[in-house]
Order: structure tokens, then sequence, then C-alpha cells
């Protein structure tokens, strides 16, 4: 009996059923389905196309009796289109012609012979050049989480296993996966949804031991214990998931995945995703590259040492030993003065890494080959500029370089100057580098001489003046001759075609030639290809040297480009100290000193364990976030191997940096600004240490006055008293002032500004002890509010300073209790003590609402 499947098949046409089965074995992708010059889309998939492409829908007859739905795009100007699709998330399978259309019955044999998806793309054009393009694989097990990440355009493999939810956004925050594999069990969709690039996959495939084989049958090995990894047992799984989805979507071999790295979070400085998002590393608050820490440290000399020094940004190290071989390495290149004589040769060798991983793929073009062929020839001025270096780090990046003498004569004698951009038409190996496709050519190439010693002959022979022997590629060779003088031809020529006034012939001897030469042509393009294919064949056992080059020269760009930002901005070179604290003189905001149109004022930060904690005061605009902001960037920089934005710069061990400035509501997830603002402060008072850096602005703002004082001052006192961690601590509630009257670690600073009239100059220099007001009325005023109500503004806050002064004037006064005292109290005993100090005799009407208000506050 017949299945419902082949029944439903049955209904459609031959190449609707040949369309509809190979549609069937690809369900989540578009199908790009090849016809003569064009790929055709149908049914649901032209309907997407069409929206995302903006290209016509438009219908083929019908199949099954009804219109089917159908849009196409031309196949040579397929790569723009692609990198559309996958810009917006999506895969696509693309289907080609494989059979001969001369020799088929019925449809022309097709099949897919490539998958390209959002995170596995290593085609040029389809990937951004200074930005990693990776694909990532979740796994949510029952205590955690595994996550993996691959760089297929590179090959390089990481695991990470993470404990809880807040671990997870970090790295998903850090790495930005342009696709992502997860489990259908996994619960953490909230933030997963903003991924283009999701799909969800089978538990299945998370399988342990399924994965582990999967591994395994990449790398070549017996087991995993040679990489350090057999304890990750959640991310393993993820890994295996991930590999298996690239064989899958790759359908070759990937010798460029050799490897997988076990990342330790206690390797790296810790940064959750509020902080990195608020610090602006790599990506600002506005969603662009502009205006961020990279925008201004980047100035290296290829993309993929841009890509390295992202991956920097996200990563400070806290090995202090390792950043200071970097710093070493940065301080050598300024002393010998090498860095600017480096960049021409780093710039010449472009962007190896992405090409070697198409030569492992064997999708790598001519010029990726000419491009490599370039790089391979820089390396000896890459040598000699480093030949006087004694750094270790220099040295060993000197080593990794690699010579490859062997490799670069091949692509010398192989490849011509100025390859075309395909081995398509041929014309990529150069003459002399093999001797039958030299005679091919030969054969091929010395048909002009015949034709024109051909032409001479026959019109010496038959009279005719109009005579001319041309080519072309339908119709071949040919003898032409003008309508008037074709009544002359000999009896030999055979009518080939008929034009408008003239005539086509062919002769045996012609024609012989024809098959000749065509014959040549043909072999001598097989057979360039087949040299094509052998050149993989003979560069890929030098693959792995190959990519150490590239690492290397990747991270001498880096370290170069340290050096002339260095010199270039002026920053000095950190010192790291094994005792806790910072102490920054003469600090900058490396961003807005350079976008500023203003001198930058620089400041100093000093925190040690008898300084814990600054209190940071002074009026809205006055640069409380900014002096905040750089204590933070000037830590990460100097842990990341760069040089710093100040005058001097000592830092002790740093172990996280978390950061809770400004605050926006998370609509997605159903949280109010004020809850992802306590939602942030929980995450900080549970994970900081004594070696934490932390920066809290304005804690409390989102909820009533007294709640937020005083959720705001037990927050301080908790940062300070419990936890001993690194503050600053940026606050309106001058009620907080008072804490380093009760804290010795605990030391109020503020930013000053100064009133003209109804204005004020915002001075921006940091100043020992708390600001003297808010000037918040002079602030809203410079904001463009109308005069009318900033003088009713004015109105009310000597009312309400009047109000004030007369209730601390009395003895009875509840505010006599100082917020410290109350929120000593548990929640029945403040209560209490507010009504015992209350004299209900004394109070007017009016202030009797307000204190009933008040005592439902507290209870509430």
């Amino acid at each position: 009996m017949m299945s419902m499947v082949t029944a439903e098949l049955e209904k459609h046409t031959p190449m609707m059923r040949q369309y509809l089965t190979l549609k069937a074995a690809h369900p989540d992708m578009l199908l790009f389905y090849r016809m003569g010059d064009f790929y055709e889309l149908f049914y649901d998939d032209a309907k997407k196309a069409s929206e995302i492409l903006g290209i016509s829908l438009t219908a083929r007859g019908k199949s099954g009796g009804d219109p089917i739905p159908m849009a196409g795009l031309p196949y040579h100007a397929v790569e723009g289109y692609l990198a559309k699709l996958v810009h917006q998330g999506e895969s696509v399978a693309i289907c080609e012609q494989i059979g001969d259309p001369a020799t088929s019955k019925g449809p022309v044999e097709r099949k897919v012979v490539r998958v390209v998806t959002p995170g596995t793309l290593t085609d040029e054009a389809l990937l951004q050049e200074r930005q990693d393009n990776l694909l990532a694989a979740i796994y949510e097990g029952k205590h955690g989480y595994g996550y993996a990440t691959l760089d297929v355009a590179s090959g390089r493999f990481c695991i990470i296993e993470l404990d809880n939810q807040e671990g997870l956004e970090a790295e998903l925050q850090r790495t930005r996966p342009a696709e992502l594999l997860y489990n259908e069990e996994c619960s953490q969709l909230a933030f997963i949804d903003t991924i283009k690039g999701r799909r969800r996959r089978p538990e299945w495939e998370f399988d342990y031991d399924t994965c582990i084989q999967s591994l395994l049958s990449q790398f070549g090995t017996k087991d995993l214990q040679g990489f350090g990894i057999t304890d990750a047992r959640l991310s393993l799984q993820a890994a295996g998931c991930l590999m298996q989805y690239v064989k899958d979507t790759q359908r070759t071999a990937l010798p460029h995945i050799h490897s997988i790295t076990k990342m330790n979070p206690d390797d790296s400085i810790v940064l959750d995703a509020a902080t990195r998002r608020n610090l602006e590393l790599t990506i600002s608050l506005a969603g662009q590259r502009e205006h961020t820490l990279a925008w201004i440290l980047d100035n290296t000399a290829t993309p993929m040492g841009s890509r390295m020094l992202q991956r920097w940004i996200h990563q400070p190290l806290t090995n202090q030993a390792q950043i200071q071989l970097r710093h070493q390495a940065v301080s050598e290149l300024l002393a010998l003065g090498i860095s600017h004589e480096l960049r021409a040769p780093l710039q010449a060798l472009g962007d190896i890494e992405r090409i070697l991983a198409r030569l492992a793929l064997r999708t790598a073009r001519p010029r990726d080959l000419a491009r490599l062929r370039q790089a391979l020839a820089i390396l000896p001025e890459l040598h000699a500029l480093l030949a006087n270096t004694g750094t270790a780090h220099l040295n060993k990046l000197q080593s990794r370089l690699g010579q490859f003498p062997a490799e670069l004569d091949l692509l010398q004698r192989a490849i011509v100057d100025n390859p075309p951009v395909l081995i398509r038409d041929g014309g990529v190996i150069r003459d002399g580098y093999h001797s039958e496709l030299d005679e091919w050519r030969q054969l091929s190439t010395g048909a002009t001489d015949y034709l024109e010693q051909l032409e001479y002959r026959e019109k010496e022979q038959t009279g005719i003046s109009t005579l001319k022997v041309g080519y072309n590629r339908v119709h071949g060779y040919y003898i032409e001759v003008s309508r008037l003088q074709s009544a002359q031809v000999p009896i030999s020529y055979q009518r080939r075609q008929t034009l408008k006034n003239t005539e086509r012939y062919i002769t045996p001897e012609l024609k012989e030639y024809e098959e000749k030469v065509l014959s040549s042509q043909g072999r001598a393009l097989a057979l360039e290809k087949q040299l094509w294919e052998a050149l993989f064949d003979e560069l890929l056992p030098k693959l792995q040297a190959l990519q150490d080059f590239a690492m290397a020269s990747a991270e001498l760009d880096v370290l170069a480009n340290f050096a002339e930002r260095a010199e270039t901005l002026n920053y000095c070179c950190p010192i790291l100290s094994q005792q806790t604290g910072i102490d920054i003189r003469g600090g900058r905001h490396p961003v807005v000193e350079r976008v500023s149109k203003d001198p930058f004022i620089a400041n100093p930060v000093e925190l040690h364990p008898q300084r814990r904690m600054l209190i940071v005061t002074g009026p809205n605009m006055g640069g409380k976030s900014t002096y905040m902001r750089q204590t933070a960037l000037i830590t990460l920089m100097a842990h990341i191997g760069s040089f710093v934005p100040a005058d001097s710069a000592t830092l002790g061990p740093i172990d996280r940096i978390f950061t809770r400035i400004g605050a926006q509501d998370d609509l997605a997830s159903g949280r109010s600004t004020f809850m992802v603002e306590m939602t942030e402060t929980a995450n900080i008072l549970h994970n900081a240490t004594a070696n934490s850096l932390v920066l809290m602005d304005e804690i409390g703002r989102g909820t009533s006055t007294y709640d937020g004082l005083s959720l705001a001052w037990s927050a301080a006192d908790f940062l300070a008293r419990k936890l001993g961690a690194m503050t600053l601590f940026a606050t309106h509630y001058f009620e907080l002032t008072a804490l380093p009257e009760q804290i010795p670690e605990v030391h109020n600073v503020h930013l000053d500004a100064i009133e003209h009239g109804e204005t004020i100059a915002f001075m921006h220099a940091v100043q020992p002890g708390a600001a003297s007001k808010s000037y918040g009325l002079q602030v809203a005023s410079l904001a463009g509010v109308p005069q009318t109500v900033i003088r009713a503004a004015s109105m009310k806050l000597k009312e309400l300073e009047y109000q004030q002064a007369q209730h601390s004037h009395q003895p009875n006064n509840p505010m006599s209790i100082s917020p410290e005292q109350l929120l000593a109290l548990d929640h029945a005993s403040r209560i209490e003590a507010y009504l015992a100090a209350l004299d209900p005799d004394s109070l007017s009407p009016r202030e009797a609402l307000a204190k009933l208000y008040e005592i439902k506050a507290l209870i509430n």
C-alpha cells in the first residue's frame, strides 16, 4: 500500500516531486533550487524570501491543482542575498544541478551541495571582517550549564562550565553568537529569544556518549585526556552536539578544527552581562561600535588582530605574570620604536586566519592562495624587525611565526600573479608549472595563427573578398561570406548558419580543427582543476603550523597596536601589585577624553584596605558616572595588557568588576526599572569579594524616598562592613555622607560646581568631602525646562526646606532618629520607635495626616 507521503507527492509534477523530496530533508531552511541561471524558491520559502529580500513573488502554474508561489534570484548574485538572509538568522540549503540535461530523462538530477547557516559562515563576502562569527551551543543540566563556542572561520573551539544563569547570560553577552543551539529542556528562553539564529535541538543530540564519539572522531584521538576537559561533562555535551551540527552543514572534512580549549572562569576577571553593557566595551548602549572602548583602542593592522583585541577586552586576565609579559612586550616595542615599522608588513598579511579555514574546507578561491603567498613572502621582513627584541614574549611570538620557504615556492610557481576570482574558467595555474597543461594550452592558444592562415588561403583559392574566419561559443568555428558572394562558395562548404546579410559555413578541415581545439581547451581546464585540488593536498599537511603563524601574527598586531595607542594617546604602563587596592593618579576616561570638545579634567582614585569605599556626591552632569566608569575601564585595560590613560596606576589583584549604573524597564521579562536595579544589586551583594571593584550609581531611585534611602544605606553598609569590596558609591541621598562617621574605611568625595546667577559651571574635579548641594534646578534649567516651572520649583524647594528646618528644632521630631538608627532596628521596632517619638498634641491636622502616611509607608 502506498504511503500517505508518496500518495501526496504523486499529485505533483515530476519536478515538484523532486523539489518537495529535497525540501523535506531540510524543513527548517530556505531551499535554493537551481533552475538554469536562477535559484528558485517555492511555497512558504518563496513568501519568506520575498518579504526579507524584497524580491517579486510570482506563481508557477499549478501542481496538485493549486498555484505554486515562487520567487527567484540570479545565481551570479547569490552572495549578496545570502548575506541578507543570514543576517536575519535564516539558514539556506543550496541545491545544484549535478546531472547532465542532455542525457537526463525527466528532471535533471539535483542535490544539496552546501548549507549556509548564520554560525557556520566561512565565505569572505558573508562575514564581517572585524568581528568573530560564532556558532554556540547550550546544554542545561540539573546543576548548571555547559556552553560551547566554535568559530568555523578560524577553527577556534572553546567550552566552559557555568553554575548559574548569571554566568550564562554573561557568556552570551561576551560571545554574542550568530547562531545558538540549545536542548529542548532548556528553561532559559528569556534571553535566548533575543538571538536571531537560535535552533532548538532534540535531547538525543546531546547524548553524552554520542557527543564524545563525535569529538573523538573529529580530533582523531582515543580519548580527551590530552585536552584536560574530561571533567566538563555538560559542556562536552554542548560541544558534541555543536560538532555534529557543523559536520552535517559543511558536508566535508574539517581539518582546521583539531583541538578544544576549556576556559576556566578564574583565569579572567568576571564581568557580568550588565557590566559589559554599562562599560560599553565593544558595543555602545545605542548598539553601535562608535564611542566604545574597542573603538578607541583598535588601530590594528589586520582584521584578525582586531578580532583578537575584542576577545581580550572581554576577557581581562587575572594572572599577573601573563599580563606583565604583555606589558613588557609593549614597552620594548616602544623602546625600539618599531611599532610603526611593523604596521606595513602586518597589513600585507591580511586575514590569513580565515583564508586558512577556507583552505581546510577546500573552498579557498584563487585570490585566497595569492594572498597567502603574499603573507608568506612578507615573513622574512617580520623576522628581521623582531631580530633585536629581548623580551621572552616577543621571542616566543617570533618563533611561532615560523618559516615556510617550500610552501612559498610552491605558490609562486603554481599561481599566476593576478588570478581570476574563480577556478571555473581556468587561467589560475601559471605557465611552466606543469608541462602537459602547457601543451594543451598551446594547442588552444595556437588557434589564432592557424585561423589567420586559413582565412588568407581560402580567400586566395575562392576569390571571395568578404570571406572571414570566426568563432563563437554557441556555433564554434565558421567561415563567413556576404550574402552577395555566397553563390561563389565551393561545393565543399557546408552551410552552418544564415544571418541577415551573411552566410556561415564549415569545412571538413575546419571541423576537424575545431574538435581538436575544443578538446584541448576542455582537457586543459580539467587538468588545471586537478592541479588546483592537488595544491590543497600539498598545503594541508602544514595547516597547523600555518594556523599558529596566523595566531602569532594576530597577537603581534595587537601588541604593536597597544604600543602605538600608548604613544599616540599618552598612556602610561600600569604597575601590578600583590597588595589589594587601586591607586590611579591623573586618571582619564579613554573615550570621553577623545570625543569631548573641552579639555578633560584628570582625577585620582585611591582605594585600599583602609579606604575601601568612596561615597561620591555632586550635581547631575558633574561627572560622577564618568569618574566611576573611567576607574573600571583603566582597571580593565591594565588587565588585558594595554597601557592606560593616567599619569600613573598601581593595581592590586582584581577578581570581578561590577557596575550598577543606569537602568531601564525589561519589558520582555516583565521587570520594571526598579526590579532591574534591585536584581543587579542583589547579584553584586551575593558575589562581590574584597578583591572586587564595585561601581554603584544612584541606588534606590525607583521607589519612595524612605525606601530608596534605606536600601541605599543598607547596601553601602553591607559592601563596606561585610564584603570589604573596593567601591565607588555615587548618590544624591546626602544622608549617606554620614557613613564615614560610623565606618572608618568609608570616605566622602565630591565633584563640585560653581553658580553664576541662574546658571551653573561644572568643575569635573574630584575633591575630598561631601557636596554642598545637588544643583538639580540649575541642571533642569540647562535642559530647557520652562522658567515658569523652574521658579515654581524654587519656591516649593524653599517651602520644603523651611518645613524641614522647623521640624528639626522640635524635640519630638521623629527624624531626630537617624536613618542608620532606624535601619539598625527590626521592622516592628522601627514602627514603635517612630510612634514613641511623636507628640500628637503638637501636630496640626495637616502634619498629623502626613505622619499617618509615613507610618503607613513604614508598615508597607
